[in-house]
């Protein structure tokens, strides 16, 4: 049983950074932080994909004599443009909190909310 624990270290090491990021996202309440654990999950995610697209044995699929088995290389494509939606996405994130702040001057989600409550109620 330790063995199979021990031979999945790659899942368990993308289940920890995914956790990881989870609980920034969820606890933290200054956004940038919030966007550091979104990278954390994504990273984590990136990571699991290419983990499950390796095959035991596997070759890289270029023909040659001889070998029966192939790693499948989709994956590898497919996060590829995953890694720049990301990036992408974080840019505009940032901008949007470079906003937030000129505007409230703060990134702290509690503070946000507690002015916005201010406005609202006047």
């Amino acid at each position: 049983m330790m063995e199979f624990i021990l031979a999945k270290y790659n899942y368990w090491i993308c289940i920890l950074l995914m956790m990881i990021g989870f609980y920034a996202v969820i606890v933290k309440k200054n956004l940038v932080k919030k966007i550091i654990g979104l990278n954390i999950f994504q990273t984590a995610v990136f990571l699991f994909y290419i983990s499950v697209a390796k095959v035991t044995g596997g070759t890289a699929p270029i023909y040659t004599e001889g070998a029966a088995v192939y790693d499948n290389p989709l994956p590898h494509v497919l996060i590829l443009t995953a890694i720049v939606v990301a990036v992408s996405t974080t840019a505009v994130a940032l901008a949007i909190i470079i906003l937030i702040k000129k505007a409230f001057g703060t990134v702290e989600e509690d503070r946000i909310i507690e002015m916005l409550e201010l406005n609202n109620d006047k």
